[in-house]
Formats: structure tokens, sequence, C-alpha cells
């Protein structure tokens, strides 16, 4: 990652291409990474990765979470891998083969598997039928994802110690709900401000609204960039 930008994936979750294209253009200057997620990933299609980039050459974190048979998610990573991104996620429950497959597929891009989505808690968990509390099953997950050659984990700031001590200092920890101080959780349940996340082990701060919301994205991210 470049180390004159911040470690952070703004998230462009824009309604159209122009808007995630000029929010793109304005935090290129400050962060190392944006992200497109499945929303505008099928929206736009693959040229949305083209368009976003533009020429400045920042990371591109490809938020598809594929989860299917082995097969297919080698079928998917190594279609979209093509795109050059610098992570690409795929669900850790889909088990070790699974993960095993994205991994070899694309072998140039860093396979980045999410362990327990934010929006789920223990209910949600003990529903679907995945051992808890939620805690236990991250770290299971996380050390089954990277026993299977994934390169870096999602998880969220509260788990992102644990998780840390789990598989130790070579995995890339990247973690979603990340706030600055004084701005609205909206839908994320588990939470931290950017100092707290990057303290406890995280490596790469995802953050969408408080950033893309702002009134000035290039201001608010280089705001966030300048606290870390």
């Amino acid at each position: 990652m470049p180390h004159d930008k911040a470690p952070i994936a703004v998230a462009l979750d824009a309604p159209d291409v122009e808007t995630a294209a000029r929010w793109a253009q304005a935090v290129t200057p400050y962060v190392a990474v944006v992200k497109v997620g499945l929303e505008l990933f099928c929206r736009t299609g693959p040229s949305v990765v083209e368009t976003v980039r533009g020429g400045t050459g920042v990371g591109l974190f490809l938020d598809l979470k594929l989860h299917d048979i082995p097969n297919t998610v080698a079928g998917a990573a190594k279609s979209v891998a093509r795109l050059k991104p610098m992570y690409l996620t795929v669900h850790a429950s889909g088990g070790s083969d699974m993960v095993r497959a994205a991994v070899e597929a694309a072998p140039e891009v860093t396979i980045a598997a999410v362990t327990v989505l934010t929006s789920l808690g223990d209910r949600s968990l003990q529903e679907i039928g995945l051992a808890g509390p939620s805690s236990d099953a991250v770290r299971r997950l996380a050390a089954l994802a990277v026993a299977a050659g994934a390169g870096a984990l999602v998880c969220s700031p509260q788990e992102v110690a644990a998780v840390r001590a789990e598989v130790g200092p070579g995995v890339v920890l990247i973690t979603p709900g990340v706030r600055p101080a004084g701005s609205d959780a909206q839908d994320q349940a588990r939470i931290a401000t950017p100092e707290e996340a990057i303290r406890n082990g995280a490596d790469l701060l995802v953050i969408g609204r408080p950033i893309t919301g702002a009134k000035d994205p290039g201001a608010a991210a280089a705001m966030i960039a300048a606290s870390l």
C-alpha cells in the first residue's frame, strides 16, 4: 500500500457511476484504496472499475463477498482478477475448499475473507446454526480462512485485537464499521473510531458515509487521513 496515503478504503456506495467517479476523484489524493461493492458492481458491471480508478493507480477493493461451490467461486475470482483488484472478498463460511479455490484462481489478488457480517448478532448466528457467540465464530472462521490461504480478513473493530492474536502479524486486517468521533453509527452495530481501530491492529479502514456523505468528500478524507 502506498505509504504516503492513509490506510483507508473509501466505500463508493453511490447511486450511479458518475457519483462514484466524482467521489473517487476527490479522495484518491489522500487514501490508498477505493472500495466497489456489490450494488454498484451489479448496477454498472465491471466497467465501473476503470471509471473509478481513472488514471490514478489507486488500489481497488472489490467487495463482492463471493459464496458458492468452490468451482464457481474459482471461476468468478478468475474473471474479476482481470480487473486487477488489490483485494477481493469471499465468505469464510463457504469453507476451506472454497476459500482455497479463490486464492488459487486469483494468485495476483489478495483474497480477503469475511468472517461474520457486522450486521449479525448472536441471535442471528443461532438462527443460521453457526455456533456462537460471534467473537468465537469470528476467530474460528478467521483461522480457517488463513489456513486456506486468505491474505486478508474482514472483521469488526471490536474483534480486530482478538483476530490479530489468533492469526499473527502477516495477515491484513480490514475493518468496516469505522466512524470518526461524533458521526452517526447508522446501520453498523459494532463500531469504533479510526484511531481506535488502528490501535487495535487494523491495517485498512473501510469508511463510507463519513467521507462520501460530507459536503466536500476530499476535505473529509484529508481530515481523517491527517488524524491517522
